[in-house]
């Protein structure tokens, strides 16, 4: 028997996202501005003039990063399964099906190894759109045996974090996450491999309580969302207004948090220069 079952009717739960590479042949920012998704795409997904940083998935990021999008995935079949015997709205194991028919992704996080301007990276990349991100068991064991591989071959581990937390279907299981991966992120640094962050938007919640804020290097993308609890919850929690620009990249970055933001157009060149100064 399931230890949770959700039985008021009308109660929703939107851990699905909307699809994050824009449809079609044009994509319209926030502000307006319409852009054709091949310019956006020869563009890294930066919105030109404006610079909106249009929120993308590993697919993406991979192209980005990896010379010739050529990279070697791992542990790309694993998937979730149900200790809890979890069931909200729907069962959890219908709910991670669906996710994967929607997404074509597994879970919430692809890892994959290559070259990026011919230097070795290890790259882990958290896809939004399944299950908001959440960060379950198999988004921490891929994780950690990412992190593995970079200690067999020493090569350098970026992180790409882009979540809203935990996975409230695996409770306690995902808590255990944060601290598998910070106890592997410790490996690492013991091992003097480097080891950075990008943080996009959004990281949030147990996310950015562990890996995500562990980086040798933590750096992030203009205008990102960055903290623990939501605006709305802290405002609620302490009943005052908060600062103009709470919890954005360039708040974080102002009060110490992270070492610098990055325009994803010049991500490559400026990961590339910083693993050679590691070097």
């Amino acid at each position: 028997m399931a230890w949770f079952k959700r039985t008021d009717k009308g109660i929703l739960t939107p851990t699905e996202a909307k699809r994050e590479v824009p449809d079609g042949l044009w994509f319209k920012s926030p502000a307006g501005k319409i852009v054709h998704t091949r310019e956006l795409k020869n563009n890294a997904y930066v919105v030109p003039e404006e610079d909106y940083h249009v929120k993308i998935g590993s697919k993406e990021y991979f192209e980005i990063l990896f010379d010739h999008n050529e990279f070697t995935e791992l542990d790309k079949d694993m998937e979730s399964a149900d200790p809890l015997k979890f069931a909200d709205t729907k069962p959890y194991p219908k709910r991670i099906k669906e996710s994967q028919a929607k997404t074509e992704l597994k879970d919430a996080v692809r890892t994959a190894y290559g070259k990026m301007n011919g230097l070795d990276v290890v790259v882990a990349c958290m896809d939004f759109s399944f299950i908001g991100g959440s960060m379950g068991s198999v988004v921490g064991e891929k994780i950690a045996r990412a992190i593995d591989y970079s200690l067999k071959t020493r090569a350098p581990f970026l992180m790409i974090s882009r979540s809203g937390g935990a996975r409230m279907m695996e409770a306690g299981l995902s808590l255990m996450q944060m601290a598998k991966t910070s106890a592997k992120l410790a490996q690492l640094d013991q091992a003097k491999v480097p080891y950075i962050s990008l943080l996009t938007d959004p990281t949030t919640g147990g996310v950015t309580a562990s890996y995500a804020m562990l980086g040798d290097f933590n750096i992030a993308e203009p205008g990102s969302l960055i903290g623990f609890a939501g605006p709305r919850v802290i405002r609620e929690t302490i009943g005052k207004e908060l600062p103009k620009g709470f919890q954005t990249a360039e708040f974080v970055l102002e009060h110490g948090f992270l070492d610098f933001i990055v325009d994803r157009r010049n991500l490559k060149s400026k990961l590339t220069t910083l693993l050679k100064l590691l070097r």
